[in-house]
């Protein structure tokens, strides 16, 4: 997210969290399962404006779960906002997005705050960028479905979304057996087509 003063971002997993509490993070974006009971680690964090959304890190419906929803995607859009009208764009700022391990929610999330701050990049170099801050990122691919929409981006984020797979496949073959244990081969065949 571009501002006058680059922000710090961080994506992390929940046993990463009580690690950031000296970092002077100004903004957290919380994507926990719904079922998950409050989490005491920001209890350490310094003065923060935090949104929590509750929802399974899923690509198909499933019994009991809840999956990613076009609205949840509005209210990531919605605290990218509240973040870049923030009062004060010359303070240092430091954006936290987390889920249960820092691979695909947070890091889907993540990637539409950045497209949404920087509507010139191409899905390219966000992906890009994305990877430097998360090496093990596995974005959500329904989430970023709905990015591109939200954002009026046609499928040039899901596009690239599969060139990302191709490259995590190659880097990190365990992925595939990981997503296959996930009953996320729609998103394994993304690769392919990368």
């Amino acid at each position: 997210m571009e501002a006058t003063f680059s922000p710090v971002l961080t994506v992390c997993g929940i046993d990463e969290l009580p690690g950031q509490s000296s970092r002077n993070v100004t903004h957290v974006l919380s994507i926990v399962d719904p079922e998950l009971p409050e989490l005491e680690a920001f209890g350490a964090y310094g003065e923060h404006h935090r949104t929590t959304l509750r929802f399974h890190d899923i690509i198909a419906a499933a019994p009991d779960r809840v999956m990613p929803h076009p609205d949840h995607v509005e209210a990531i859009l919605r605290f990218g906002a509240d973040f870049l009208a923030r009062e004060n764009k010359q303070a240092s700022s430091h954006v936290l997005v987390h889920c249960h391990m820092g691979v695909s929610r947070s890091t889907a999330a993540m990637l539409t705050l950045m497209a949404q701050a920087n509507p010139d990049a191409s899905g390219e170099s966000l992906f890009a960028r994305l990877a430097a801050i998360r090496p093990q990122a596995w974005p959500n691919s329904q989430m970023i479905g709905f990015a591109d929409e939200q954002l009026g981006r046609g499928s040039e984020l899901t596009t690239a979304l599969r060139r990302h797979y191709g490259r995590q496949i190659k880097s990190r073959p365990e992925f595939a057996e990981w997503m296959t244990s996930l009953g996320r081969q729609a998103e394994l065949k993304m690769a392919m087509l990368g």
